[in-house]
C-alpha cells in the first residue's frame, strides 16, 4: 500500500503563488509517475499536471502551462507543485496521485492508482 500526503496549500490572492508537496511512503515501485489534479466545487476532477519518476518528463494542462511547475526530489520521494500567478479560477482542491508500472507520464484520473487526501487552494481576487 501506498500513502500520499499533500500540504502547502491555503489561502492566497490572485498574482500570489503557492508550493505544494506530496510525500509518498509506503510500498516502493521502480517505475511510476506522480501526478496532481484538482476540483472545484460542482465541477469533475481536472488533470493539472505529472511527471514520470524515472525519466523526469513532465507534461501540464493548458491552463496552468508557463505558471505552474511540477518537479520531484527522489531522496525524499516527494513531489511538488509550484504555483505561480494564481487566478480565482485555481480554486480547487488539489489531490496528488501516483501511477504505478508505468515510464511515462499519465494525464487521465483512471490511471492513477493512489490518491492523497486533497489540500484546499483558495485564490482570492
Amino acid at each position: 500500500q501506498v500513502q500520499l500526503v499533500e500540504s502547502g496549500g491555503g489561502l492566497v490572492q490572485a498574482g500570489g503563488s503557492l508550493r505544494l508537496s506530496c510525500a509518498a511512503s509506503g510500498r516502493t515501485f521502480s517505475s511510476y509517475a506522480m501526478g496532481w489534479f484538482r476540483q472545484a466545487p460542482g465541477k469533475e476532477r481536472e488533470f493539472v499536471a505529472a511527471i514520470s519518476w524515472s525519466r523526469g518528463t513532465t507534461y501540464y494542462a493548458d491552463s496552468v502551462k508557463g505558471r505552474f511547475t511540477i518537479s520531484r526530489d527522489n531522496a525524499k520521494i516527494t513531489v511538488y507543485l509550484q504555483m505561480n500567478s494564481l487566478k480565482p479560477e485555481d480554486t480547487a482542491v488539489y489531490y496528488c496521485a501516483q501511477a504505478i508500472g508505468t515510464t511515462y507520464v499519465r494525464v487521465r484520473a483512471r490511471d492513477y492508482d493512489y490518491w492523497g487526501q486533497g489540500t484546499q487552494v483558495t485564490v482570492s481576487s
